[in-house]
């Protein structure tokens, strides 16, 4: 159980300003989910080492001792919240296959540590740019690709999906199509607009040569 640094009187609570004794991996694990939080609400332009110091209750030197800048302390806490979509499905359908991968990368991208992502992605130019593009390519972009290029070769493998089909550019369509929409459009995602994603855009892609 988390001690407060200062003993209050039995009748009193301790202060939600007041700095918790937390120390180790404890402590960086407080540190590095406020700055998600952070990320999530205020976005990266909003996003200070204070805020981040006082939305995980500790003081701003326990978080400077750690990460120098912002740029260090968001890449930590991405890499750390970063995780990949799960099993891929096999319903024995490309379309079906398609559809549940695409509502997880949905519940992905609005959890707080997909909004966190959407924010760096969004707003970050010049040098912050660059130094997570890497970041997001490995632990976004490539694992999702190669979640759909695995279900595209079983396709093809029974005869449901056109011959050189899972190419780079078809793997890129589904994310791709999702991040623009939500940034450019707002869309939300339904599951109808998922169908009708699927419907339009990937099986006419996909559809077998002749077929």
């Amino acid at each position: 159980m988390v001690t407060s640094r200062w003993t209050a009187a039995p009748a009193q609570a301790a202060s939600p300003a007041t700095p918790l004794r937390r120390r180790g991996p404890v402590l960086e694990r407080a540190i590095l989910d406020a700055a998600l939080e952070q990320l999530s609400t205020v976005g990266w332009s909003g996003l200070t080492m204070e805020g981040v110091a006082a939305a995980a209750q500790t003081g701003k030197a326990a978080v400077y001792r750690r990460w120098p800048s912002k740029e260090d302390l968001v890449a930590d806490a991405l890499q750390a919240a970063l995780s990949t979509l799960g099993a891929v499905p096999d319903h024995g359908s490309v379309r079906e296959d398609l559809l549940e991968l695409c509502l997880q990368l949905r519940e992905a991208m609005y959890s707080p540590p997909g909004f966190a992502l959407r924010s760096i992605i969004h707003e970050c130019d010049g040098v912050a740019a660059e130094r997570f593009h890497g970041l997001i390519l490995e632990g976004v972009v490539q694992p999702t690709a190669g979640l759909i290029k695995e279900v595209l070769c079983r396709g093809i493998e029974r005869g449901e999906v056109r011959s050189g089909a899972a190419d780079d550019y078809v793997c890129d369509a589904i994310p791709a199509m999702m991040m623009y929409r939500s940034k450019m459009c707002g869309s939300e995602w339904e599951e109808r607009d998922i169908e009708e994603m699927i419907d339009r855009l990937m099986m006419p892609l996909l559809r077998p040569d002749g077929g």
